[in-house]
């Protein structure tokens, strides 16, 4: 039971920080999988480079790669939505009237389809076309 206080931090420490370079070396590899600007040899070739040297691998592409990881990341997020908003029957104020358009979104918040967030959200889009 001789086990000080600051050795259970430094433990935790520890875990936490291993805990988080599993959670980056995991983006990293998804990212390197969903860019659709990679040929499958550079997939192949960063996928191999990060099993070989993870840490080296994962700051290399961090430095190389990372400031698209965002954008790519934000785009996904914008296409998913739009497909989204579109497979439930939202035009977001194209082509029909604006009432009508947050009608529809007040009816998908009532049915819980949609949070208050995403209705709050696809309202600002709507007023705002």
């Amino acid at each position: 039971m001789n086990y000080p206080l600051l050795n259970v931090f430094l433990t935790m420490m520890w875990f936490f920080l291993w805990i988080i370079w599993f959670v980056l070396l995991f983006r990293v590899i998804t990212d390197v999988f969903r860019d659709d600007s990679l040929s499958g040899w550079g997939k192949a070739g960063w996928t191999v480079f990060l099993i070989v040297l993870p840490f080296l691998g994962v700051l290399v592409y961090l430095i190389a790669r990372g400031r698209g990881m965002g954008d790519r990341e934000a785009a996904r997020m914008r296409e998913r939505e739009s497909r989204y908003y579109t497979a439930a029957g939202l035009d977001l104020g194209r082509g029909t009237g604006q009432a009508e358009e947050l009608g529809r979104l007040a009816e998908l918040r009532d049915h819980g389809d949609l949070t208050a967030e995403e209705f709050e959200r696809a309202k600002t889009k709507v007023l705002a076309a």
